[in-house]
């Protein structure tokens, strides 16, 4: 057997404290391929976890065209490369032909950045505004917009948040319009107190899909009165796809596609190159070029050669391997059997989800909605104890949160469903 123990008292004296661990118990991982891992003792575990593998652990395509272009070069963007520029058309094509140019980082987190100092650029304000229960990455400035965590000093008074719109428990007490409407209230008050201050108004920031809002089930056009108020405010639609992006909910490449609004700026992140160290942000050509004026930026590793080919390999993966149609068909299987388990287990409280993006909100009782957040610890944590991989995540930390790679199989997800019901079965 492993010494985790030891492992991870290594970690905190090289690492320092309070590094994040899933699981009660850590899992030593030591291999991968497509949907499963291996830890340190050789047991097997189905990851319904990690979007960052987007096509699977260690696929052969990306993998080789890492190997490859390693082999021949690497280097930065202030020399001619035409690897950027064939990816950047690429990723454009399949956004709406407004979102036409990009500048690539390493990470979500910088991409969200720069997203933040673009609508500045454009707007001249530097107000924003975000949800309650958002994270958007660990700068200084992305720092600000999380409530979890509130950075040392304060809040710099730039940033309003709305409330994390929640579809089991929805703003106006019922879905809809009524719903929607709610929601879009809240974010014309916070742009009217932005207005009020020194700051002003210069963008929203959200995911699309509210993914760690715990991913509502959101009604048609459920956007469409809050972006309108946005642009009624002279502001910009920040959509940030870290996590819904790429075909992951299964009826489109993007999420912001998903939920009907065509954003200002896309920033993008994980699983954008199956784990090699690339991000992005995607605007229209005058919104890159205005930062580029206002801002001096330049990214060493950004758009390098191998990073670009990495994340061409995810792009021919997705289209030859139909894995957003894979999305699409496996999460409707899951979240329908997911239903018939609610029936069974009255600790279900809502299923919801698209594409490979689900999960189950567990509640000590239905009538009265009561979010059962140390039941959902106990069930992840039993989960892994017998296999499968997964988190839980949502405003009462009460939602499972299965997002695996693309490539996860009808009989992927029949695996999981048999544990994950025998798991429900002995509390």
């Amino acid at each position: 057997m492993s010494d985790n123990a030891a492992l991870i008292a290594r970690r905190e004296r090289l690492l320092g404290r309070n590094m994040s661990l899933f699981y009660e118990d850590p899992v030593h991982l030591v291999r991968g391929e497509g949907v499963w891992l291996w830890d340190a003792d050789g047991k097997k575990y189905l990851d319904c976890y990690n979007n960052v593998p987007h096509v699977g652990h260690c696929h052969p395509r990306v993998v080789e065209a890492i190997t490859r272009q390693a082999s021949t070069l690497n280097t930065h963007t202030r020399y001619l490369h035409e690897g950027i520029l064939d990816y950047v058309e690429r990723l454009t094509a399949t956004f709406d032909k407004s979102l036409d140019a990009a500048i690539l980082t390493c990470t979500g987190s910088e991409a969200n950045d720069v997203a933040l100092r673009m609508a500045q650029a454009v707007t001249g304000k530097t107000g924003v505004i975000a949800t309650n229960h958002t994270y958007h990455g660990n700068t200084t400035a992305v720092s600000q917009l999380s409530t979890r965590m509130p950075p040392v000093g304060g809040f710099g008074g730039h940033v309003r948040h709305v409330p994390a719109p929640d579809s089991y428990r929805p703003l106006g007490g019922e879905g809809g319009d009524a719903f929607a409407t709610a929601f879009a209230a809240e974010v014309e008050k916070a742009i009217a107190s932005l207005q009020d201050s020194p700051h002003g108004f210069s963008a929203i920031i959200i995911d699309p899909f509210f993914a760690n809002e715990g991913f509502p089930d959101l009604p048609p056009g459920f956007l469409d009165k809050t972006v309108a108020a946005v642009r009624k405010a002279g502001g910009l639609v920040i959509t940030d796809e870290v996590q819904p992006g790429f075909g992951r909910t299964g009826s489109h490449m993007w999420g912001h596609q998903h939920a009907g609004i065509v954003p200002d700026i896309v920033t993008l992140g994980k699983p954008m190159a199956n784990g090699h160290p690339v991000g992005g942000v995607v605007a229209n050509a005058d919104t890159v070029n205005a930062f580029r004026k206002a801002f001096r930026y330049f990214n060493t590793f950004g758009g390098n050669p191998v990073s670009c080919a990495a994340a061409m390999a995810v792009l021919d993966v997705i289209e030859d391997e139909n894995l957003i149609e894979n999305a699409r068909k496996v999460g409707e299987y899951a979240r329908a059997a997911f239903q018939k388990l609610a029936q069974k287990h009255s600790i279900i409280g809502d299923v919801r989800g698209s594409g490979l993006f689900m999960g189950t909100e567990f509640v000590l009782d239905r009538a009265t909605k009561e979010p059962a957040p140390a039941q959902a610890t106990r069930i992840v944590n039993e989960m892994r104890e017998r296999g499968v991989l997964m988190g839980k995540i949502g405003i009462h930390q009460c939602a499972t949160k299965i997002r695996p790679p693309m490539p996860f199989s009808i009989e992927n997800a029949d695996f999981m469903l048999s544990i994950f019901d025998d798991v429900l079965s002995g509390l």
